[in-house]
């Protein structure tokens, strides 16, 4: 276990957090600018990512596990969320043939 940590530690902590930061960024973005609903659970999907990214490195730069339990706990989230997301899109499409997320206004009672 000391050989993953030592080699997780030969790369500098400032890349995966320019890595992360670049991820999230466009994750936000692609959230902020997309009406595709597929696009934007993706998106939401790959800020969750860049944070478990970052927890990690952080856990392995400290040299214990709490991070990757967040990163377990941030995961079944994500699962969750793609569960929902998905069944949510799919009733959308059902009641209106696209998955434009400007759509949704119309869908009021």
């Amino acid at each position: 276990m000391g050989e993953v940590n030592t080699f997780i530690q030969s790369i500098p902590l400032n890349y995966f957090i320019i890595l992360s930061s670049v991820l999230f960024s466009l994750g936000v973005l692609g959230v902020l600018l997309r009406k595709n609903a597929i696009i934007i659970l993706g998106c939401v999907e790959l800020m969750l990512n860049s944070v478990n990214l970052l927890l990690a490195a952080f856990s392995a730069y400290k040299g214990n596990g709490d991070g990757q339990l967040l990163v377990f706990f941030i995961m079944v989230v994500a699962a969750a969320e793609v569960a929902v997301g998905l069944a949510i899109i799919a009733m959308l499409y059902r009641n209106t043939r696209s998955v434009d997320v400007s759509i949704f206004n119309k869908l009021r009672g």
